[in-house]
């Protein structure tokens, strides 16, 4: 498996976007994503913050008024959205002025008045509070999509359609044990995912073993743990027989395993053949 040559499709779809803000918004995004998906409702809560205090700069940026620093606080965050829409309608379009600073200010709001990222909050982040605030970032993001695309129309709409649809959980943790559950990944791509679950720890190259459901661990440790390592995809610790992702294994994750959604049809093509050779 090589470094990826190419941008991811965010990257690409947000490429008119400047460059301190696109890169702002899409790592805030990737870490709501996979923290809602480990079922981490009030850190993914402190993500969508950051993506509504990035995207109303940016907004700030394309309407022509001062834009607050990163770092200093935007003391009135809804009465800041209030005010796109005294934007004459000649500096850009209604969903810049209105529509995208309106979900901001609910997303905002909700996050903050929840329990979400704060201690004094008056009830706990939860399931319900979760799934809204991953599904309104899904929408402010697939909104700025369509503003600022530089790819064709049937692309960009093709990539909206990919953030916009049901998630289904990659990893399954059971019983001590975690499987993938995307049978449209080699065995590199599936120990790359099972390391990112594990972001903030090593973890022993007998339970990447195990959970792949590799043949042989000794081939394991020379084919795919050998080659990760190599390529500086993953840090393989001998002496302990530990493994931890590095940051271009995380990169490679994020762009290439997570914005590509697992082909149903493919999927269920192999389970038919392997039904039909029981």
């Amino acid at each position: 498996m090589n470094t990826p040559k190419s941008k991811s499709p965010l990257q690409d779809a947000l490429a008119n976007v400047p460059t301190d803000y696109r890169n702002r918004i899409i790592n805030s995004y990737f870490d709501l994503k996979s923290r809602h998906a480990e079922g981490k409702y009030a850190a993914a809560g402190v993500s969508a913050g950051k993506l509504c205090e990035t995207v109303i700069r940016l907004l700030q940026h394309e309407l022509k008024k001062a834009v607050t620093p990163f770092g200093q606080q935007i003391t009135n965050f809804a009465g800041e959205c209030d005010s796109f829409s005294q934007t004459p309608k000649s500096v850009a379009n209604e969903s810049l002025r209105i529509v995208i600073p309106r979900a901001l200010s609910y997303l905002y709001t909700l996050r903050n008045k929840r329990g979400i990222g704060h201690a004094c909050g008056d009830v706990d982040a939860n399931a319900i509070d979760g799934a809204t605030i991953t599904r309104v970032s899904d929408w402010i993001v697939c909104e700025l999509i369509r503003i600022f695309h530089s790819m064709s129309l049937e692309d960009a709409d093709a990539l909206v359609a990919s953030l916009s649809s049901r998630e289904i959980p990659d990893i399954w943790e059971v019983g001590g044990k975690k499987r993938v559950l995307r049978d449209d990944l080699d065995f590199k791509q599936k120990t790359l995912l099972l390391l990112y679950s594990s972001i903030e720890s090593a973890v022993l190259a007998e339970d990447l073993f195990s959970w792949t459901k590799y043949s042989n661990f000794a081939v394991y440790k020379k084919n795919v743990l050998g080659q990760l390592d190599t390529t500086n995809f993953i840090e393989h610790d001998r002496d302990s027989d530990t493994v931890i992702i590095s940051p271009v294994g995380i990169k490679y994750v994020e762009e290439q395993i997570l914005l590509r959604p697992a082909n149903p049809v493919a999927s269920l093509k192999r389970m038919s053949r392997k039904r039909a050779a029981i």
